[in-house]
This record gives C-alpha cells, sequence and structure tokens, in this order.
C-alpha cells in the first residue's frame, strides 16, 4: 500500500502568522461583461442561477473504501463485515472498478463514486487484509461498523444545485462571490486591478471557470485560483496567475520552481495535507526550506509555510473554505503590511448568537455567521418554544448572529456569510443568547435586507428578485420551520404540511404540481408512485429527507394501495439537495424517474406525471413584525401572480 504520513506537531496560529509576516513579501446603471478575474469589488447587475451541479458528480467525503451499505449492515467492532477489494479511485480519476455485491472500492477524498456504490467507510472502521509477495495491497476489508445509503458520500449539488439562485443583481462581489461564480464555471460576469503574489493551483481534476466540465473525468471548476488572487488583490499585491500543476513531484516542483524566480510571495492551494496523493510537503522540503506543516485552526490544520530561494512561500488548503480562511487569518495581513495597505475599517461588531454551536476541543474555531439587522429578539437562556414566544425588545440593538457552517468543500458557506466569530481551542460549546464578536468580512458588510430560509422553490426565488438584496438560502422546508422557531430567518418558505406547524404569520400562499419528472415519451411507462416499486422497479432519483417535495411524496408511497414501501424503490435512500436535481439525473440517463416540479420538467424538455399539487406558503417572524424587510416583502407580493405565471403548474392559492 502507499505510505501516508502524519502531520508534523501542529502550529499555532499565531505562530503561523508571524513566520509568513517574516516572509520576503515584499454611476450610470448601464451593464458590462468583465473577465471573472476582474470582478471583485463591482456590483453584480443580473440574477446568476446555478447552471450545473456544484460538485458535479457523487464524491467521497472522506478516504476508504466505496461499497454497497446494505453490504454492511450488522458490521461491528466484533463481528466485521468482509469484502473483497476490486479497485481504487483517486480524485480527477474516472472510476475503472463497479462494485457488485460484497465488494468494495479503495477510495481517495474527493474522489467520483464508482458504479454500484451507494456509501463509504472511513479508513479508520476498517481492518485492510494485504496480499502477498510484490503485490501488497489490500485484498480485502473487514468493515467494523453499519453505514447507511449516502453515508460519507456528498451527492452532486449538495453544495448548490443547478437551478437554484446563486447571487442576485445588486450583489457586491467580493473575494466570496468570486469564488462562488468560479463553481458554477462562470467566465464573464456582467456589473454596474504591491508585492508580487503568485497563485498556482494543483490537481489533475481542476478545470478553468468558462471552460466546459467532463464530469466522467471527475472534474470541477478551479475555485481557488480564483477566490484566492481576488483576495490577494484586495489586500493589496500585484498578482500573477500560473498554469495548474499535476500531482506528479518532479512536475510539481518545476512548476514551484517556475513561478518563484517570478514572485515575492507564491501561494499555492491543494496537495497540502498527509495524505498519500498529497505531495507538496516533500517536494518544499527537497526544493526550498519547510518551516510549517499543520497548524491548529479549524478549517485550516493542512496549511504549509516555507521559503522557495528568495520566495516566501505558503501552500494552503485544497478545501474553497478552508484555503479562505487561512489566508484572511494568516496570509492577507502580510501582504497588507508589505503594500502598505492598512487593515480593513470597522473590523468587527458585537452581536447575539441565535443558534447553538457545538465543537471538537483542541483547535481554534472559525465560524462563519450570517448577521440580521433586528430591532426585536428571542428572549435569552430560554427554551425554544418560550425562545419563539417572547418579544423582548433589545435595549442595545444590537445584530443578531447564525452560524452558516456548511463544511471545508461547500463554497457557499462564505457566500451565505458576512463574518467570522473565532471560537478558543479550549471551547466546546457557545450558547443561543451570547454574545460574539464578528470580524466582518469587510468594512462594507451589509446584513441582507431580508432573510428568507425554507423550501427551494422557484416561485420563492423569483419573488425574492422582486426585493433589494435579499438572502435565501433553500435549505428545505424542515430547516425553515426549525429556524424560525430559534427566530433566526425574517421568513420561512414551508411546503405541505410539516409536523410541526410553523410559528409567525402566513404572508401569502400558492399551489405547486408536483410529481415524478420522466425521459421524453415516458419510455418506461410509469403512470404513478407505485410504478416505482416491484419486479419492474425503476432507478428512482430522490430529493432529501426535509424537503416539502420529499415528504408529500413519502406520505403518498404510505397511503397507497397496497403502501409502498421506499426500501423497495432502486435509490430511494439517497436524497438530493435541489429542486431541480432529480429532473436533472432523468435528463442525463441517470435514473428513470425523479421526484419535481411540472415547471422544472417543462423548463428542462422533459415529460411529467403528476401527483398533485402542494402548498407553498411565507410565513413571517412575528418577531420582525413592521421590519423594512418584511414591509418591502409585503409590497413586493403585489406581484405575486405576475412572478407565478411565468412558471408552469403554479397559480396563487387563497
Amino acid at each position: 500500500m502507499t505510505d501516508r504520513v502524519e502531520f508534523r506537531e501542529l502550529a499555532d496560529p499565531d505562530a503561523v502568522a508571524a513566520a509568513i509576516a517574516d516572509l520576503p513579501i515584499a454611476p450610470d446603471p448601464q451593464v458590462e461583461s468583465v473577465p471573472l478575474d476582474d470582478a471583485a469589488g463591482r456590483t453584480l447587475a443580473e440574477r446568476v442561477d446555478a447552471g450545473i451541479d456544484v460538485p458535479g458528480f457523487d464524491r467521497a467525503g472522506l478516504d476508504g473504501y466505496a461499497l454497497r451499505a446494505a453490504d454492511t449492515a450488522g458490521a461491528e467492532e466484533t463481528e466485521p463485515v468482509r469484502l473483497s477489494v476490486v479497485g481504487a479511485v483517486h480524485a480527477g480519476q474516472t472510476p475503472t472498478a463497479a462494485v457488485d455485491d460484497g465488494e468494495a472500492v479503495s477510495i481517495s477524498t474527493g474522489a467520483m463514486m464508482p458504479p454500484g456504490a451507494d456509501a463509504m467507510v472511513p479508513i479508520e472502521q476498517i481492518d485492510e487484509i494485504e496480499g502477498d509477495g510484490a503485490d501488497s495491497d489490500a485484498i480485502a476489508i473487514d468493515v467494523r461498523t453499519a453505514v447507511a445509503p449516502g453515508g460519507n458520500v456528498t451527492p452532486a449539488g449538495a453544495d448548490l444545485a443547478a437551478g437554484q439562485r446563486a447571487l442576485g443583481p445588486g450583489t457586491r462581489l467580493t473575494p466570496r462571490e468570486v469564488g462562488l461564480l468560479a463553481a458554477l464555471g462562470v467566465g464573464s460576469v456582467p456589473v454596474r486591478a504591491r508585492p508580487t503574489v503568485g497563485i498556482l493551483s494543483t490537481g489533475e481534476e481542476l478545470v478553468p471557470p468558462g471552460d466546459p466540465l467532463d464530469h466522467e473525468q471527475g472534474q470541477i471548476h478551479d475555485v481557488n485560483a480564483a477566490s484566492i488572487a481576488a483576495a490577494a488583490r484586495e489586500a493589496g499585491a500585484d498578482v500573477r496567475r500560473y498554469p495548474k500543476a499535476g500531482d506528479d513531484p518532479a512536475a510539481l516542483a518545476a512548476s514551484l520552481q517556475r513561478a518563484a524566480a517570478d514572485c515575492d510571495l507564491l501561494l499555492t492551494s491543494g496537495s497540502t495535507s498527509a495524505g498519500a496523493a498529497d505531495a507538496l510537503h516533500a517536494v518544499l522540503e527537497d526544493e526550498g526550506e519547510l518551516l510549517v506543516h499543520g497548524v491548529a485552526l479549524k478549517p485550516g490544520k493542512p496549511t504549509l509555510v516555507g521559503r522557495l530561494g528568495d520566495c516566501g512561500y505558503a501552500g494552503l488548503p485544497g478545501f474553497p473554505v478552508s484555503a479562505m480562511m487561512v489566508f484572511r487569518t494568516l496570509v492577507a495581513p502580510a501582504i497588507r503590511e508589505a503594500a502598505g495597505v492598512p487593515d480593513p475599517e470597522r473590523a468587527s461588531l458585537d452581536a447575539e448568537l441565535l443558534e447553538e454551536a457545538r465543537f471538537e476541543p483542541g483547535r481554534r474555531r472559525l465560524l462563519p455567521v450570517g448577521l440580521i439587522d433586528a430591532g426585536h429578539r428571542p428572549g435569552a437562556g430560554r427554551d425554544r418554544d418560550d425562545r419563539a414566544a417572547d418579544a423582548d425588545v433589545d435595549p442595545d440593538g444590537r445584530p443578531l448572529a447564525y452560524p452558516v457552517d456548511r463544511g471545508s468543500g461547500a463554497t457557499t458557506s462564505l457566500s451565505r456569510a458576512d463574518g467570522l466569530v473565532t471560537v478558543p481551542a479550549d471551547t466546546s460549546y457557545v450558547a443561543p443568547g451570547e454574545t460574539v464578536e464578528v470580524e466582518l468580512f469587510s468594512a462594507d458588510v451589509r446584513p441582507p435586507t431580508l432573510l428568507a430560509i425554507g423550501e427551494d422553490d422557484p416561485g420563492a426565488a423569483a419573488l425574492m428578485d422582486e426585493l433589494d438584496a435579499p438572502r435565501y438560502l433553500p435549505d428545505g422546508t424542515a430547516a425553515g420551520v426549525r429556524r424560525l422557531r430559534d427566530g433566526v430567518p425574517d421568513v420561512a418558505v414551508v411546503a405541505g404540511e410539516p409536523r410541526r406547524e410553523p410559528p409567525g404569520e402566513e404572508l401569502a400562499a400558492w399551489a405547486r404540481e408536483w410529481g415524478l419528472v420522466v425521459p421524453t415519451g415516458n419510455p418506461e411507462g410509469i403512470e404513478g408512485a407505485s410504478d416505482l416499486a416491484g419486479e419492474s422497479a425503476h432507478s428512482f432519483a430522490n430529493l432529501a429527507s426535509g424537503s416539502g417535495l420529499r415528504s408529500a411524496l413519502d406520505d403518498r408511497l404510505e397511503s397507497a394501495e397496497p403502501a409502498v414501501t421506499p426500501d423497495a424503490i432502486d435509490g430511494y435512500g439517497v436524497g438530493l439537495r435541489g429542486h431541480e436535481s432529480p429532473a436533472r439525473r432523468v435528463l442525463a440517463g441517470e435514473a428513470d424517474a425523479g421526484l419535481g416540479l411540472r415547471a422544472t420538467a417543462d423548463r428542462l424538455g422533459l415529460d411529467f406525471v403528476s401527483l398533485g399539487s402542494q402548498r407553498v406558503r411565507l410565513i413571517g417572524n412575528a418577531k420582525r413584525a413592521g421590519a423594512a424587510g418584511l414591509t418591502a416583502l409585503t409590497d413586493a407580493l403585489d406581484a405575486l401572480s405576475t412572478v407565478l405565471a411565468a412558471l408552469s403548474g403554479y397559480e396563487a392559492a387563497d
């Protein structure tokens, strides 16, 4: 097997910042299109929707083995399940082996899931059975834990799903938004240029934004090269971009030396961890001087600092959130100092945390948070129901903060946030109602005029376009209801009949036709939900639990005569996030049917099997009654009929 290395002793973040500082770093509303690289600091003139799923394929969340969840049933520490190893796949590779019953494939973090596998088990929860002779790779594994379908797998579209509203008109483009546009493959942007810093990304799977992706090759857009270059310019750097470097150590060394000859500081992203395919630490030791490998920061642990001749060097993690956190916290201050650029004005403010935050102690934690400018707040230190019913006024007028952490690999974590809360390494819990210090991403950060959370719905997305700079988090009806009970959003988007009725006032409602999206001509002759199971079962693409559409389908199957069990439907247990995601699988020929809306089927040119109509409601937060955002939303509802008329299967409800 390929050797793995361990991180050196994790360095204190303040010591790492000092080490980097010691490196040798020297009005008319017309619309124009600018390259993505020049977009930072500009204002978006038109709405941008996701044209692709991010990521574009199902990928492993950890190093380990891809397998069939059903094969792990009953597995535990004392009674492991043995599976045969039939291949391996790394990030940027096309799987060459399929997984059948009793089989597994070795897989790296971020690699494409092989055909037949619906889950993966981390390397820490298996025992490898090695072969004999010259070939010492594992030939079998003992699995010591059971996993469910989708376990440790990031499905296509989990970060951002095609068809979702990504950015709206009027958005001030900061490095966070630039990174999001890069992930979507946007090469040019419709909008209303020092120390020399080189930017070089590593990874065979990376493709420049604007170029088409080949999902069969496991390709992704290069987010970090764009977002980190934008952040370096904002800090005062003259940025030079270099072609991506592959993972081969010799080629990687040559790329680093060429770039270092032209720069005061060279920044790379990716290949900084301790995995078998992460070669940068060894290359830096051979070609220069390695000062730091690993920092006690989360996210941001796999960070490198060193020198390449007369050039300073910092290796940033590959995950976009981690890379941006490390740059902002550890690298940007050194660039500003070298460029003579002052620290950002109005760097922080105090806010009240609306929701609890839990952490594993041991590393300093950087928590992205969103802000709400509200004059009313839930009562601190009380249970959820009491807080939702309380109407105390905050005498200090402090803004409210809510966590938006979606993981280091989720580009949208930072585009959803307004700043960071730094949590000390020895802290494991921050309670609702506590005052936290929020370090703003920039001095001109302003909370959204309206915060909406809930069902991913095309009608709600279109209605948001009628408002000035709202923030819409399409995280599902269950999330909208739960967070409304915590007092977080101004308005919740609720589809169907949730188990617990959300508190607040119904502001508007409409109906949407839902059912099964099928290929043109409906070649399998699917007529209803019951056709998904049985002897002629069809492959199915489902939505994640927590969405109103998923709840409606669950209820339909339960009430069928005879009732249909979800286990009888191929693919039912693997839920996708975006309302278009199942239909996109059907369009790509990866599923015979998918849960969705008539509006989606018509937009993508697919056929549709109607299963009924579902009510969608906007529920206003009673604590914000009379706030400017809700008043603007109420005014915008005059255009609701026009907005809904543009969507197939939609109509206003009484």
